[in-house]
C-alpha cells in the first residue's frame, strides 16, 4: 500500500518531537504527491498538507533547487495564514500531466503563498559551489584551471564567503595588452557581480548580459554558485524549443481545420457556458476546443483523413496538457518524455503535410 503525504508528514512530526531535524530533497517531497515538477496544483496541495501538520520547509520548497535538501520545522500558523476563501478553489487546468489527483477542494488561503517570481536559486548552476582561486595565487595556476575546465571567468575568493573579485579572459588579456606582466591573480582581477539566491531569474538576465556571469549568495553569506550566459542560454533553449514545437503543431492543426469548417461549425466546439468569447476563426479555438470539435464523428469525417480519430485526438490532448507547463515557464523544465511527445506529434503532422493532407 502506497504511503500518503499525510503519513509522511506525521512521521516528520514524530522525528521533530524526538529532537531530530528531518530533511528531504525537493524532488523527494514532490514524489509524496506523485509529482515530478512544481506546478500550480502541486505547490498548492503541498502547502495545504504542510499547514495541516503545522510544518514549513527551510528553505521554502518552491524556491529551492530541485535536488537540494530542505528541512522540516514546526510552524504556528497565524490567523492570516490559516484564513481561507472557500470560494477560491484550485481551478481545473488544461494540464493533467504530472499533477496529483485531488479528491478534496483545495482552498487558496494566504497560507498557500504561491511564489510569483521564479528565483535564481532554482537553477542547478546556482547550487554548484564555484571553483575559485585566492588573490595571491599564481596567474599561471588560475589560467590552467580556466583552460582545463573551459571556464570563461574565475572568482577570486579567500573563502566561501569572502569574494575579492573575478578574473576572466577579458581582464587578463586587456591587462597584458597594456604591458602588465605581474604573476599574481590580484593584479588581473576586476570587481565581481553578485545577487541574492532569492532574487528572480529575470533580474539576473541584465547582469549576465553585461558581464557574462553572476555569483549567487545565499542567506548564510556563502557563495552557492555562479550562473553564466551559457547556463541561461541552456535554460531558455529548453523552453524556446518547446514553444516552437507547440507553435508548429498548432499551425498545422489550424491549417488542417480552416478549409473544412465555417464559423458556425467552429462555434459548436466552444463551451456553451462560455458566453464572453466570440469564435470568428480557427485561431480563436483552444486545444481543448480542437478536441471537442474533432471528437464528433461527423465533424471528423469532414477532414477525409484515413487515420484513427481516437489516436489523433489523444495526441492533441497530450499536447494540451504539456502546453500548460510550457506556457507557465518553469526552471524545472518539462519532462524529457513530454518533449519527445511534442517532437513525435510535430513530425507526424509534417508527414501529413508532405502527403498534401494538410
Amino acid at each position: 500500500m502506497e504511503i500518503t503525504i499525510d503519513e509522511k508528514l506525521e512521521e516528520v512530526n514524530t522525528l521533530i518531537s524526538e529532537g531530530r531535524s528531518p530533511s528531504v530533497t525537493v524532488r523527494e517531497l514532490l514524489s509524496w504527491v506523485l509529482a515530478e515538477r512544481r506546478g500550480y496544483v502541486v505547490v498548492t496541495l503541498i502547502r495545504l498538507k504542510l499547514k495541516r501538520h503545522n510544518l514549513i520547509t527551510l528553505p521554502d520548497f518552491e524556491s529551492a533547487y530541485l535536488d537540494s535538501e530542505i528541512e522540516f520545522v514546526h510552524h504556528t500558523y497565524t490567523d492570516d495564514e490559516t484564513s481561507q476563501d472557500t470560494s477560491d478553489t484550485v481551478p481545473e487546468t488544461d494540464n493533467d500531466a504530472d499533477q496529483p489527483d485531488i479528491s478534496e477542494p483545495v482552498a487558496l488561503g494566504r497560507y498557500s503563498k504561491i511564489e510569483p517570481a521564479y528565483k535564481i536559486s532554482r537553477l542547478e548552476a546556482a547550487n554548484r559551489s564555484p571553483v575559485y582561486v585566492s588573490p595571491d595565487s599564481d596567474l599561471e595556476h588560475a589560467i590552467t584551471i580556466m583552460l582545463a575546465n573551459r571556464f570563461s571567468q574565475l572568482p577570486v575568493m579567500t573563502n566561501e564567503r569572502e569574494v575579492k573579485g573575478i578574473i576572466s579572459w577579458a581582464s587578463i588579456g586587456s591587462r597584458m595588452a597594456l604591458g602588465k606582466r605581474d604573476s599574481l591573480v590580484r593584479e588581473f582581477m576586476e570587481p565581481h557581480q553578485e545577487m541574492r539566491h532569492n532574487d528572480s531569474i529575470i533580474s539576473a538576465i541584465n547582469i549576465v548580459n553585461q558581464h557574462d556571469y553572476v555569483l549567487v549568495r545565499k542567506d548564510d553569506k556563502r557563495i552557492s554558485g555562479i550562473v553564466t550566459a551559457s547556463d541561461l542560454n541552456f535554460q531558455f533553449q529548453q523552453i524556446s524549443e518547446s514553444f516552437m514545437l507547440l507553435s508548429e503543431i498548432e499551425n498545422y492543426i489550424r491549417r488542417l481545420l480552416e478549409p473544412k469548417f465555417n464559423v458556425e461549425l467552429l462555434n459548436t466546439a466552444k463551451d456553451p457556458n462560455d458566453t464572453e468569447r466570440t469564435i470568428e476563426s480557427v485561431s480563436d479555438l483552444t486545444f481543448g476546443e480542437y478536441i471537442r470539435l474533432l471528437e464528433n464523428p461527423e465533424r471528423w469525417n469532414m477532414l477525409n483523413l484515413a487515420i484513427s480519430r481516437k489516436i489523433f485526438c489523444e495526441k492533441i490532448d497530450q499536447t494540451r496538457k504539456i502546453r500548460n507547463d510550457v506556457m507557465h515557464f518553469d526552471p524545472d523544465g518539462i519532462r524529457p518524455e513530454d518533449l519527445k511527445s511534442l517532437h513525435d506529434f510535430s513530425i507526424f503532422l509534417q508527414k501529413l503535410h508532405s502527403f498534401n493532407l494538410i
